[in-house]
């Protein structure tokens, strides 16, 4: 049987100009158009410089706001952006150790209920950021440049693990646009 392929790398410098997009996939593809040309590491150091200051920026009585009925409030965006960046680590390290076990979806509207955001502190969403991205730093940052075109399949797709990096990186940027565009100017 023959699975989509999402992204490959073209070369091993890693940066969003060296992926291959072998099919169209809008929904991965929207992150990845997000994205500067620079290179997958240095995009994850900055954005842990910078995305922890969007969130000290966020007042204290908006992590509870939802722009309308059944959407998320700002504190379960910010929560789903950790669980998302931890399942997307978790398979690139997968893929980057030969690992050819299919890996299952996972269903961020299940996820986010129960990881009880709204319980937390905004500072306790901080400090987890943090960890799980230099985290992240750490797995993309002692990877060897041909182990960013391994690859394997989760969600019926089949990924390279540097694509996974950068989608970690889109992905984050999307929901930050997202909570500027309809959560913090309302």
């Amino acid at each position: 049987m023959s699975l989509p392929g999402i992204f490959f790398i073209a070369s091993y410098i890693m940066k969003v100009s060296d992926l291959e997009f072998t099919r169209p996939y809008p929904f991965y593809k929207t992150y990845i158009d997000l994205l500067d040309d620079v290179d997958l590491v240095e995009l994850l150091e900055r954005q842990l410089k910078n995305f922890p200051q969007f969130i000290r920026s966020i007042p204290e009585g908006k992590m509870g706001y939802a722009y309308a009925t059944g959407k998320w409030t700002v504190a379960e965006v910010l929560v789903h952006i950790i669980d998302s960046e931890r399942v997307f680590q978790y398979r690139a390290l997968r893929f980057a150790r030969g690992d050819k076990t299919v890996l299952p979806g996972f269903d961020q509207d299940e996820y986010v209920p129960l990881s009880k955001a709204g319980n937390r502190s905004k500072e306790s969403i901080l400090e987890e950021y943090r960890a799980v991205r230099q985290s992240t730093i750490a797995l993309f940052g002692n990877l060897e440049e041909e182990v960013l075109g391994y690859s394997g399949v989760a969600s019926n797709l089949n990924w390279s693990v540097g694509a996974l990096g950068l989608v970690i990186c889109g992905h984050q940027r999307h929901h930050r646009n997202i909570l500027r565009e309809r959560y913090l100017r309302a």
